[in-house]
């Protein structure tokens, strides 16, 4: 853990507590204006401190986290989560249901592309009367 009273990278952050897989992802999501500290874009070499609020868009959800403490490395998964609190409203998780919905196309993974008569079921469903 770094002492009280220093910073840390943005990026490097995100990549030590397990939001990003590498921190060339993390700088990359901070460079396309992904992430936000304090409601300001971040750029990847921005460094914060305890008690900084995150954003961090990974479309159709936006994660929001405070930062509890500030690893010096990259740490497990189990010891990542003492580091954030995760103030993410239930709203945002149900954006993830929303694509198993009817109506939005969605097909389980494996099932393959759909047979002709399948394929007729789903236009119909979609636009029962076609003009």
């Amino acid at each position: 853990m770094v002492a009280d009273g220093e910073k840390v990278r943005i990026d490097k952050w995100l990549w030590a507590v397990r939001i990003y897989k590498t921190r060339s992802m993390a700088a990359a999501a901070c460079r396309k204006g992904k992430i936000f500290i304090d409601e300001l874009p971040a750029k990847p070499s921005r460094n914060v401190s305890s008690d900084d609020v995150i954003k961090v868009k990974k479309l159709p959800v936006v994660f929001t986290y405070r930062i509890k403490g500030l690893p010096g490395k990259r740490l497990s998964t189990k010891l990542a989560k003492e580091y954030f609190e995760d103030l993410t409203p239930r709203e945002e998780f149900d954006k993830l249901k929303v694509k198993e919905l009817p109506g939005f196309g969605y097909r389980k993974r494996g099932d393959g592309r759909p047979t002709k008569k399948e394929r007729r079921i789903i236009d119909n469903y979609k636009d029962p009367f076609p003009t």
